[in-house]
């Protein structure tokens, strides 16, 4: 596992919790600044993921107390959280962690999406509200929330589904009907239409994870005039929020 050079008190240390585009840029930054020493952290639910620019550890931390003892160790000064926006549970450590040792905690968040003019969305808070949203009657549905959360579709088992994912999910996590595609974005509109007119798809399932590389479903299903049901995140508070490369960066030297 990376660990931090013990000679050079002073500098600031930064943990990295990566895992989506934007933190692979911001690790590039980070990465280009001498001033500071800072090591990635991956998740691990990912068999292959893209190389960052920082030594990277893979896996959990052991809860709220194996992180906590991590930032000790390594002392860490600074903890950036940039992962997916539905990551809640390492987020949650995080926050939980540097609150008990008064550790700077910044939040990289992309701008959620806003609806336009011509979306149909169906705001929910949860996969299973989502679930209950597709009613009762039986409907093609483009389920693009990922592998995690997927058995919550298992209570309306009357859709047929097409989950797109990067990572296989658990067979058993599947609702009854539901076709597998394995794909990795960023996606064009085009292509997005074509696959939804494709599959006949009725209705869109996804979470509001905001950011470009998978927003071509958002405007493609609006050319269709088909419905999203949008899972909103999280909230997020007492924490500072960033949302860009330069605003981490002005917290970090500050």
């Amino acid at each position: 596992m990376p660990r931090f050079a013990r000679n050079d008190v002073g500098r600031r240390r930064i943990l990295l919790l990566a895992g989506t585009s934007e933190a692979r840029s911001l690790a590039e930054r980070i990465a280009a600044e001498a001033r500071f020493e800072a090591i990635a952290s991956l998740a691990g639910r990912t068999s292959a993921p893209i190389a960052l620019a920082l030594p990277t550890r893979v896996g959990g931390f052991g809860g709220v107390e194996g992180l906590k003892r991590y930032l000790v160790d390594e002392r860490i000064t600074h903890v950036v959280d940039a992962t997916h926006p539905f990551a809640a549970q390492i987020s949650g450590n995080a926050q939980a962690a540097c609150d008990a040792l008064g550790l700077p905690l910044i939040v990289y968040a992309r701008e959620p999406w806003r609806s336009i003019a011509g979306d149909r969305w169906i705001e929910v808070d949860s996969n299973a509200a989502a679930a209950q949203a597709l009613g009762a009657a039986p409907r093609r549905v483009f389920l693009t929330i990922g592998r995690q959360g997927v058995a919550d579709f298992r209570a309306a088992p009357q859709h047929a589904y097409l989950l797109r994912v990067i990572e296989p999910p658990e067979t058993s996590d599947l609702p009854p009907k539901c076709a597998v595609m394995s794909a990795r974005g960023p996606f064009t509109r085009a292509d997005e239409i074509a696959l939804m007119r494709e599959k006949r798809i009725d209705v869109v399932v996804s979470k509001n994870s905001g950011g470009a590389l998978t927003y071509a479903k958002i405007e493609a299903a609006r050319a269709l005039g088909l419905p999203v049901v949008m899972i909103q995140p999280p909230p997020r508070a007492g924490v500072a929020v960033a949302h860009s490369i330069d605003a981490v960066m002005a917290l970090l030297a500050s």
